[in-house]
Order: C-alpha cells, then sequence, then structure tokens
C-alpha cells in the first residue's frame, strides 16, 4: 500500500482533480475571493480609525488592548457563532470571521505608521497653511504607507492560511479538499488531506513573497530596518 506522500504526489498529477467542478482551481478561486474580501472588510475597518487615531496621536493604549481582545478570540470560535446570526452557514460569515481576525496588524501598523511620521514635517505642513485634512493626505499618510504595507502583508498571509477553516461553515475554499480527505478516512484519502495542505502552505508562501516584494518597493532603504523592529511577527503588540 502506497503511503501519504506518494498518494499526495498521484492526486496532485491528476488532472481531473484540478479542472473538475470542485477540484483545484474552483477551490483556489474561493479561497482568493474569501481572503480578499476578508482583508479588504479589515481595511475599511481598520485603517481609517488607526490613521486618525494616529494622527490625534490618542488612542494607543486602547488600540493594544483592542487588538489583544481580539487576538484571543478563536477563529474557529467566531466561525461557529456568526453563522448562527443573520449572515447563516457559508461565505458571508467566513468572510466577517477572517476580516475580526485580519484587523489587529492593520490598526495597529496604520496607528505606528501615523506616529512615526517626523513631527517637524508636519509642522512644516501646518506652517505653510495646509489644513488637517490636507496634511493627513499629503504629508503623514504618504510617510505612512511603508507601515500600511507591512500591516496589509502579516493580515493577508494571516488570513489565507486561516481560511482553511471555512471547511467547518461550509465556506469553500481549499479546506472544502481537505475535509474530503477527511471524509475519505486516513487510508484512503490520506494523500488527498496532505495535497491539500501542501496548497493551502504554497499558496500562503506565493502571498508572503509577493508582498514582501511590493513591501520592499514603498518602503524607502534607510526605513526597513526600522519598520522590521517596529512591526515584527505580531505588529499588534
Amino acid at each position: 500500500m502506497s503511503n501519504p506522500v506518494s498518494q499526495a504526489i498521484t492526486w496532485l498529477n491528476d488532472p481531473l482533480n484540478w479542472t473538475n467542478p470542485g477540484g483545484v482551481l474552483d477551490r483556489l478561486g474561493e479561497h482568493l475571493v474569501i481572503s480578499a474580501g476578508a482583508v479588504g472588510l479589515a481595511c475599511l475597518i481598520a485603517w481609517p480609525l488607526g490613521l486618525w487615531l494616529g494622527h490625534r496621536r490618542r488612542g494607543g493604549t486602547a488600540i493594544v488592548v483592542l487588538a489583544n481582545i481580539t487576538l484571543a478570540i478563536p477563529v474557529l470560535a467566531t466561525l461557529t457563532i456568526l453563522p448562527l446570526t443573520f449572515l447563516g452557514f457559508g461565505r458571508p460569515a467566513v468572510i466577517v470571521a477572517l476580516a475580526i481576525f485580519a484587523v489587529p496588524p492593520l490598526l495597529a501598523t496604520a496607528y505606528t505608521g501615523m506616529t512615526e511620521v517626523d513631527p517637524q514635517a508636519r509642522e512644516a505642513a501646518i506652517g505653510m497653511g495646509l489644513a488637517p485634512h490636507q496634511v493627513i493626505g499629503r504629508v503623514e499618510l504618504p510617510l505612512a504607507v511603508p507601515y500600511l504595507a507591512a500591516g496589509f502583508r502579516t493580515a493577508s498571509v494571516q488570513v489565507v492560511a486561516t481560511a482553511t477553516l471555512a471547511v467547518f461553515v461550509n465556506g469553500g475554499g481549499l479546506g472544502q479538499i481537505i475535509g474530503a480527505g477527511f471524509g475519505l478516512g486516513m487510508v484512503t484519502g490520506g494523500g488527498q488531506i496532505l495535497a491539500g495542505g501542501l496548497l493551502v502552505a504554497l499558496l500562503a508562501l506565493t502571498v508572503e513573497g509577493v508582498l514582501a516584494g511590493a513591501q520592499r518597493l514603498v518602503t524607502p532603504r534607510p526605513m526597513r530596518r526600522r519598520l522590521r523592529v517596529r512591526t515584527g511577527a505580531q505588529p499588534a503588540t
């Protein structure tokens, strides 16, 4: 009897597993839609709040507390609770649950990006007669872009990896492949389970690599070391 590794290789090399309805290509598309929707929703919530509080130099403690509380809530718990609300089972509940999970790094890095703006640059802009919204749009926001990119990268990778749990609420994505493998049993479906896990890992690494390159492009060289120190692996803490 072949081992799970050889079964996974065989499963991945079968074109029908990629092109059939519910195959890898379909599940990959669902996974990307779910992840993009969750990160997009989280950005709509976290960035305006973080940028405004950072501009006002207020709410730093509240952001840390909120981020830590949000991170303390297991994603699986929110995935279990939200389908029981008006959202129901399926993609909307998954997107909202993952958006909650993505808010902390986006919120923290947006706030940090604004507070790290050189006060002299801000004072010079005010001295030139710029209104508060002009100071934000023309001075502070461009200087905070590298921090926003760092938070976006962290949140996106976390969401892509965690979106696998959507299988528990019929949300679609690559987790469906893993769930179907468990349904077949470890002896028969072990290769499919391993193949699904490898696909999720490869997708997360691809997103990490692409966004790391994008972050590097928007970050001036003198800021790169400081940005790594400020954001770290857990930018919400």
